[in-house]
This record gives C-alpha cells, structure tokens and sequence, in this order.
C-alpha cells in the first residue's frame, strides 16, 4: 500500500480585545442581546463611513513582533466582496495585497522535536455577523453583534504534518496573544476560531495535493478530530483512483463527518480592490518602537527566568506558566514576601484541584494574591494547620472570603493548649483500648490511628506535632 503524508496548513482568526469595534465605535462584548450592539456602519448603511481603530494596528504589530514577523509599516485595507446574508454590506473590509505583517514564525515542540512553523502573513479585518439556524421555526435569524469585530487573521505556511503538530501550533499561538492581552482566544465563545488547509500526498512527492479547508471547528479535540477524518477521506478517495475536489468543508463534530459547502474559492473569485473608503497605514519608526517597548515576558522568557531565579521543579514552571492569570497569581504571591516552593505547592496541588472538580478554566477565577498570602502567613504562623488551611484555600478559592476573617469567624484558630489536648487524648485512648493495646505490644501503626482519632474529636483543629508528642508521652505512661 502506498504511503501517504499529510500536509496542513491554517488559517486562524482572532478576535482582539479591545472595546469598540474595528471602524465604529459599537462594543465589542461578548453576551449581548441580539442586535444591541450595532451601528449604521457596523449594519451596512448607505453611506456610513469606516474609521479606523487604533488600538486594532497597535494589537496587530504587537503579535506579528511576538511571532517574528516583519511589520510592514506601509499597508493598506481592501475589499473583499462576496454575499451572504450575515454580511451586511455585501463585502468585508480586510487586506490581501499589503497585509500588516509578514514572514514570521513560532518555534513548537512534540514528541517528534522542535520545529519552526512559518507564518505567511497576519493581516487585520471584520468579523462577520452570525446566523442562528432555528429548527423549530424552520428559518435562519441573524445577529449583527459580532458584525465590526475586529479580527486579526494568522496565515501559516503548510509546514504541519500531523493534529499534533496543529494543536502545539494553536496552543503556541493562544499563549502568545492571551500573554500579549490582545484577545481571551476562548474557542468556545468564538474568539479563535482555525479553518484547516489540509492535502495528502505520496511520501517523497514534491508537489502537493489539492487541498480542502474545513470550518466549523471550535476545539482542540474537533480540530483533531477533523484532521484525521479528512485525511481518512482523502485517502480512500485516492486510493479508489478518484479526483480530490478543492473545496470548503464543514465539519460536523456529533457525527464525526465533514460535508461539502462550497467550492473552494481563489482570490480572483473575490474581486479584491483597494477599500475606497480608509487612507492606507503608515506606521513611523517612533510607534513601532514605542511598541515594541511595550511587549510583555512572553511564556518562553518567563519559563527560562522561573528556572533561573526559583528552586521549583521544571514540571511546576511549565504548569503555572500554561495561563498568563496563573503566572501573575504566582509572581504577585511571591512579591508579598512567600516562598516560591509554598505559593507553588498550592496552585499545583489545590487550585488546580479545584478547577477541574469545578470544569473551569483559570481564567475564569479571582483568587487574590493578597488572600493567597495571606493564608499561607496564617499556616506559616501556626495559627491554622495544614487540614485547615485547605479548607480555608477552598473558601478563598470559591467565595472570595478574607482568610484571617473565615477562620476567626468559623473558630478554626489551631488549639495548642496542652491541658486541653491531654483531657481529648486521655478520652480517645479510653474509648479505643484495643488501639492501645496494640500500640503497647508493638503494633505502631496503632499510633496513627489514634492520632487520627484525636484530630477527628478537636475537629482538624490541632496541631499535629503537638498531638503527637503528647499521645507518645500518655502512652509511654
């Protein structure tokens, strides 16, 4: 059987986070009741006119310096005209023939090594709005909200060979943007959103195949999903001596297929013009420093300054710096005098507990540090023990309480009055004999026990060294 390899490439699409839309000055919030969040140049009135959003370029370089591009700081809208009903004027503001960046790339890593995929281009444009398809009603309503988002799109070279490469690509790019503050990248609310370019070949071919793009993809686990499918697909084809068709694809997640939407268009077919209604961008050398200054520690640099200036483990480093919110909680913790090991220790261990029990992602949180801090002095200081504080963490985590007032509230300070503690353990012993009895003929698996009993009695609220060295002493007696 011949052997074939995949060859991908794609094109993704990120909302940015600014407030007001590309060319007016609608919000750009996600949520909305249909239709509040337009204008007439969002909606495609005769004769509205674009203004340009700055802070849309500024986003744009931001990303194309943090991916390597080459910033073209003389690039200019055009016209893409095509008509569907979720586009109002029938055309969409973007650019082909002098995009704002090109030639870029970004380093990934899988089990295979690392490898360069390169960026094509990133250029800026609007989002369309969005069809709601109602079953019930057997019609299609539309919603202009999303119409005048900004967008910027990342085009890859098709240098990715397999899903995984894909994901590590993806995961790579959100990373990037999520630090950079220039969009939230949630998939699920649409704010990256990745069609797949995707070709088979013989293995050793120089040419290649004719390609198919996929929409419709709204996870990681989709993505991967739709890459095998159509590799699959593409194979039989060949394989039974047929055509491979260029063509756009959706892909259905439920059932696993991808059907045919619409020939594949060239740029020809969209009858690009230069948009008549903005001036071209010029970007001076003073703005494209100025923002470059401004670029932040992207995840690469903060995991090489994590190895250099903190003793934890390199696993710990990659988890906390696999979300920007969680890097900020962790270096703003440490800032409030906490050990780097310690404030770790929880955001590895319950945080992350936490988050999966709950389904959320960590940005979807506001654990403070101040709190985090906070907690970890009151252990420190011996004020709550260990089985308190994880309580407490789990208070602060879900309700956003003060710690020191939580534990003063629900009586939770650890008891360390010795009196006390021998009358509980004399009660405990009285009551479990046998344990004992077992301790005293050898069987020291017995102590554990009743340690375990005394903690239940003061209700997790002693010190357990303390309870120790006072069970060991009664005993002994």
């Amino acid at each position: 059987m011949k052997q074939y390899e995949t060859v991908i490439g794609l094109e993704v699409h990120v909302e940015l986070a600014t407030k007001t839309k590309i060319f007016c000055s609608c919000s750009t919030a996600f949520g909305g009741a249909p239709n509040t969040h337009t204008c007439p140049v969002c909606t495609g009135m005769p004769g509205s006119l674009p203004v340009l959003n700055k802070q849309v370029v500024e986003y744009a370089m931001a990303v194309g310096i943090a991916t390597n591009c080459k910033i073209n700081q003389y690039c200019r809208f055009d016209r893409k005209n095509y008509f569907y009903p979720d586009n109002p004027q029938n055309y969409q503001i973007s650019q082909l023939y002098l995009p704002i960046c090109v030639n870029g790339g970004v380093e990934i890593e899988t089990a295979a090594g690392k490898k360069v995929i390169g960026i094509h281009e990133i250029h800026m444009e609007e989002d369309a709005g969005k069809l709601i398809h109602d079953e019930w009603e057997d019609c299609s309503l539309v919603d202009y909200n999303r119409s005048g988002v900004p967008l910027i799109e990342i085009v890859s070279e098709p240098d990715m060979r397999s899903a995984e490469e894909v994901i590590a690509y993806l995961e790579k790019l959100r990373l990037i943007i999520q630090y950079l503050g220039a969009s939230d990248c949630k998939l699920q609310e649409g704010s990256m959103r990745a069609d797949v370019n995707l070709s088979v070949r013989e293995v050793g071919a120089e040419t290649y195949g004719t390609r198919t793009e996929m929409k419709n993809l709204n996870s990681f686990k989709a993505i991967t999903r739709a890459i095998d499918g159509e590799r699959k697909r593409q194979i039989e084809l060949l394989e039974e001596g047929k055509k491979v068709v260029q063509e756009t694809r959706r892909w259905d997640d439920n059932k696993e297929y991808s059907y045919a939407m619409r020939s594949k268009e060239d740029a020809q077919d969209y009858r690009y013009f230069p948009e008549p209604d903005l001036v071209p961008v010029v970007i001076s050398d003073q703005w494209l420093k100025q923002v470059k200054e401004q670029q932040p520690e992207l995840r690469d640099e903060k995991i090489a300054r994590y190895k250099r200036e903190y003793q934890i483990p390199e696993y710990d480093i990659l988890i906390l710096t696999s979300s920007k919110k969680m890097a900020d909680l962790f270096e703003e913790t440490i800032a409030l005098g906490k050990k780097p090991k310690e404030v770790s220790n929880w955001l590895m261990g319950e945080a992350m507990r936490l988050l999966k029990e709950e389904e959320k992602e960590m940005d979807e949180i506001s654990l403070s540090p101040v709190y985090l801090a906070e907690l970890i002095e009151l252990l420190e200081t011996g004020v709550i023990n260990r089985t308190v504080a994880k309580e407490v963490f789990e208070a602060v985590f879900r309700e956003g309480v003060e710690p020191k007032k939580y534990v003063e509230e629900k009586g939770l300070k650890t008891v360390d009055d010795e009196e006390t503690l021998r009358q509980i353990i004399v009660k405990v012993m009285a009551e479990n004999p046998q344990s004992v009895e077992d301790y005293r003929a050898g069987k020291t698996k017995a102590m554990g026990f009743l340690v375990g009993q005394t903690m239940k009695a003061m209700k997790g609220k002693a010190d357990p060294g303390m309870v120790n060295r006072i069970l060991g002493e009664v005993l002994s007696l």
